[in-house]
């Protein structure tokens, strides 16, 4: 409870400060995997469309909670201006604090822990994100963070391009990297390198027919584990399990990487109509029939839900500064009329 507390006087206090970059978007409010995706790929997409050849750098910092230095963190966290008793409440917490190993039975002597945060412990996310707040100094190219997984893009096609590598070198210095990938879009470079963020499959191209393949091909097999091993096939058991182990597959972040070719948005559709086709008493209706029998969507008018909840959320929620880049707002005076309109493109 008490840790509860403290968390909160300290996001308050950074939230009226403003002091945690928006490149950050893990323990964050109103951001997620989605917000992350979006805000990093749009600005490599519109170089793309100018033409450009863009580089793209992905970091992985090991035991990035483990290797966090007592010292410097206490640091940082004086320096965003806490009261010290704030301060000094946080230092308490992670001093005095020992360890050691056991093998095969054997014990070694206990050791000071200098570095890390303690797992479990509430303050541990928002404390990461405090130390790893300053990554963005000095790199002048795109750079957005998900907890210790980080991209930086830019144009490499130019002389006044930002030198992505060299950038991403100055990051590493800052802390382990255990992953060091990189990819290069080109409108002109026919490629078919791929690289997976956050869980969605990146083309270099880009294009996310692999995406919509890999995510059809999950699900089928989880479709198929629930066929052979679940006996009762009434719309009570089917529908749950159909919505909890396998569309979440189908539906991950495809606000990011929405199908728009024919054959993609088919693909993912029929790991659906297979799994409406389980319900005992539904094999012969259509696929239409089957939906409004069960109470379902199809996955089409999904996202078009999904792009609505998505599309406030960047207007209204937490992510207010990235819907600027990503909408044009129309203003008006007139009073009668809902004052949020977008230009159409």
């Amino acid at each position: 409870m008490m840790e509860w507390l403290i968390l909160g006087i300290i996001s308050k206090h950074m939230e009226e400060k403003k002091a945690i970059r928006s490149s950050q978007h893990r323990f964050t409010k109103g951001k997620s995997c989605l917000t992350n995706l979006i805000a990093f790929y749009n600005g490599m997409t519109g170089w793309i469309d100018e033409g450009r050849v863009v580089d793209v750098v992905y970091l992985d910092f090991s035991k990035a909670f483990d290797s966090i230095s007592h010292s410097i963190l206490i640091a940082k966290v004086r320096n965003y201006g806490l009261d010290e008793w704030t301060v000094r409440w946080i230092e308490n917490c992670l001093k005095d604090r020992a360890q050691r190993v056991m093998i095969s039975g054997r014990q070694s002597s206990w050791r000071s822990v200098t570095s890390g945060v303690p797992q479990g412990l509430v303050l541990a996310p928002f404390l990461f994100n405090i130390f790893i707040n300053d990554l963005d100094e000095g790199i002048e190219c795109i750079l957005s963070k998900f907890a210790d997984e980080t991209n930086l893009g830019g144009m490499a096609d130019t002389p006044e391009g930002c030198a992505v590598q060299s950038h991403a070198s100055i990051a590493t210095s800052r802390g382990p990297a255990i992953k060091f990938h990189a990819l290069a879009f080109s409108p002109r470079i026919n490629t078919s390198s791929l690289e997976k963020d956050l869980g969605v499959l990146v083309d270099c191209q880009p294009n996310m027919s692999e995406q919509c393949a890999q995510g059809a091909k999950k699900a089928t097999s989880i479709l198929a584990c629930i066929r052979n091993s679940v006996m009762n096939r009434t719309q009570e058991v089917i529908v749950p399990l159909y919505s909890a182990l396998v569309r979440p597959h189908l539906e991950y972040c495809v606000q990011f990487w929405a199908p728009h070719n024919k054959k993609d948005i088919e693909v993912l559709e029929w790991v659906q109509r297979r799994a409406t086709k389980l319900v005992k008493g539904l094999e012969n209706n259509s696929y239409d029939k089957r939906l409004r029998e069960l109470g379902l969507f199809s996955l089409e008018k999904r996202k078009l839900r999904g792009d609505l909840i998505a599309l406030h959320s960047y207007l209204k929620g937490g992510c207010g500064e990235m819907g600027v880049g990503l909408f044009s707002q129309v203003t008006g005076n007139r009073t009668r009329e809902n004052s949020l309109k977008l230009h159409q493109v």
